[in-house]
């Protein structure tokens, strides 16, 4: 067990690293978040080559898939697991859980967000 957390831990670190350094780079001057979109959608295709690598070709094993999936792509953007769980329910046919979950996920998450905020002040 101290292993995986080792990979997790490690994995995480970097992946928040490379988020906070994509976070500098300019992407003009508009308010429009470029950062966060350009590392949600990097981490997507990403979590998608890994999860396809190791459903056709078990790569990469267990480890590896810790410290990279697990790890790098959830340090780097949650977003990427929170799509790839949704990529899941579609293929498995749970169109309701599917909508439900997307649904609930942006407006609890707005309002949570929103609380935390007003809370706070």
């Amino acid at each position: 067990m101290i292993k995986q957390l080792i990979l997790v831990g490690l994995g995480g670190g970097i992946g928040s690293i490379m988020r906070f350094l994509v976070s500098k780079i300019p992407f003009g001057q508009s308010s429009f978040p470029w950062a966060t979109l350009a590392v949600n959608m990097a981490g997507c295709f990403l979590i998608g080559i890994l999860i396809g690598l190791s459903v056709r070709h078990q790569f990469p094993d267990a480890n590896m898939r810790l410290l990279l999936v697990t790890g790098f792509c959830g340090g780097f953007t949650t977003f990427s697991a929170f799509s790839a769980e949704n990529v899941y329910l579609y293929q498995s046919g749970n169109y309701f859980s599917l909508a439900f979950y997307v649904l609930l996920s942006i407006i609890v998450g707005f309002a949570a967000v929103l609380l935390g905020l007003n809370l706070s002040k």
